[in-house]
């Protein structure tokens, strides 16, 4: 952990971010001076309607979009002053992104999918990307399916490689947008107690999601409203 981290105690913190989208036709401001922190090992929740502005934030956090304004910091990274090459390298190093439609390779075994990053990240030796990957997808209940292709996996299972690929390089944040939105509700929950276990063995989760009921059971909910937080609220 570095100075900035240890010094302001926030994984995560935005800013007075700005974000505004540009046509021809006109402007479209999706976040409006937002400010947000998120500590070390909290699970938190993001809720809001759609259009409110909640995969933007996201993705202002995964360096996937960049502010108009305001600044972005992850992990003591300025996430914002960052180049397209270095965001690349920093994200496969910092963050695990999970995605409402998996985005796994079809062409790649389940136990594949989940060595990629390790390819690009250069955290892990060549010899030991194939033994932490089956450690991986055992953590994840998928270890069985370690050479079956996704298209012969269901949702929820092609859910839990998508995660057990966003923890290939160890990253202390993963960042879930929408994760159990084509999920139905049971296995929507028990992907949920997943996020639940990975943070008690310390990582951070922030998770974008259209479940109220889901997002209650998160350490923390962040509400967002027209491109602002209205309400944040921690869950007992």
């Amino acid at each position: 952990m570095d100075i900035y981290t240890m010094q302001n105690g926030h994984l995560v913190d935005l800013q007075q971010v700005v974000k505004t989208y540009k046509s021809s036709a006109r402007a479209f401001t999706a976040l409006k001076g937002v400010n947000l922190q998120v500590g070390n090992g909290e699970f938190v929740s993001v809720i809001g309607k759609s259009g409110s502005g909640k995969s933007t934030l996201i993705n202002m956090i995964t360096g996937i979009d960049r502010p108009t304004t305001g600044e972005v910091w992850v992990n003591g990274t300025a996430v914002h002053t960052l180049t397209e090459e270095q965001i690349a390298i920093w994200r496969g190093r910092t963050i695990g992104v999970i995605f409402q439609f998996f985005q796994l390779l079809p062409t790649l075994t389940a136990v594949e999918n989940v060595m990629l990053p390790m390819d690009y990240g250069q955290q892990y030796p060549l010899s030991e990307r194939a033994e932490r990957a089956m450690f991986l997808l055992e953590l994840v209940g998928m270890v069985d399916y370690a050479h079956k292709f996704p298209k012969s996996l269901s949702g929820g299972e092609l859910q839990r490689v998508a995660i057990a690929r966003a923890l290939a390089n160890d990253p202390p944040l993963l960042a879930a947008d929408e994760p159990t939105g084509n999920l139905d509700s049971k296995t929507s929950a028990s992907v949920f107690h997943l996020f639940g276990r990975l943070v008690a063995d310390g990582k951070t989760v922030l998770m974008v999601t259209h479940d109220n009921d889901l997002a209650c059971r998160a350490f923390r909910t962040v509400e967002l409203a027209d491109g602002e937080i209205i309400d944040e609220r921690f869950n007992v």
